[in-house]
């Protein structure tokens, strides 16, 4: 007397998968799953930056004399005054520039000291690792390496025998006034 009854179907699924609009209007990918730890530099979603040229050969000591002479007979003046721009002020020309010192006086292993800044440096301004590992850099051509990075940073602007903070403040000093925001004709 009635007709049989079909078991209920539910309707197909509706959003932007089955939506005829998808295929015109593309959908973004979801953004990265935001986990808490720090990425790696390996982990990045955009592609490393270019690694550039140092500005100066590692031989071309001559190029600044006085320099060239300071870092020969007291190494540690132009490494204390490099650490002071690499560190961006947080530690200071006569702090780095003694513990260089007594690593060397002690050790004599000042290189594995002088080495990890020349790496510092070389993140900083996306510099090559050349001509070869800085650690081995610092070690056979130690007094080389230390001109090279000093005549890097003065190269980049900074006056190497005031500081980081003095370096800032004559930055400050010279930058061109902020433009207001509006409407002008």
């Amino acid at each position: 007397m009635y007709p049989k009854a079909e078991p209920y179907t539910a309707p197909p699924p509706q959003g932007p998968a089955m939506d005829p609009r998808a295929a015109y209007y593309p959908q973004p990918p979801p953004p990265p799953v935001s986990t808490g730890f720090p990425m790696s530099s390996t982990d990045q979603p955009y592609p490393s930056q270019k690694q550039l040229g140092w500005s100066t050969g590692l031989f071309d000591c001559f190029d600044d004399c006085g320099n060239c002479c300071i870092t020969w007979c007291c190494p540690c003046v132009t490494f204390g005054q490099i650490a002071e721009i690499v560190d961006r002020g947080s530690t200071s020309c006569g702090a780095s520039g003694a513990l260089y010192a007594l690593v060397a006086v002690f050790t004599g292993c000042q290189c594995l000291y002088s080495c990890a800044y020349r790496s510092k440096l070389r993140q900083q301004y996306s510099l090559e690792e050349s001509p070869c590992n800085d650690c081995l850099v610092h070690w056979c051509c130690g007094s080389c390496a230390l001109c090279q990075e000093y005549r890097e940073l003065k190269g980049r602007g900074f006056d190497m025998s005031i500081g980081w903070h003095a370096n800032m403040e004559r930055r400050a000093a010279v930058a061109p006034p902020a433009v207001q925001g509006g409407m002008t004709r």
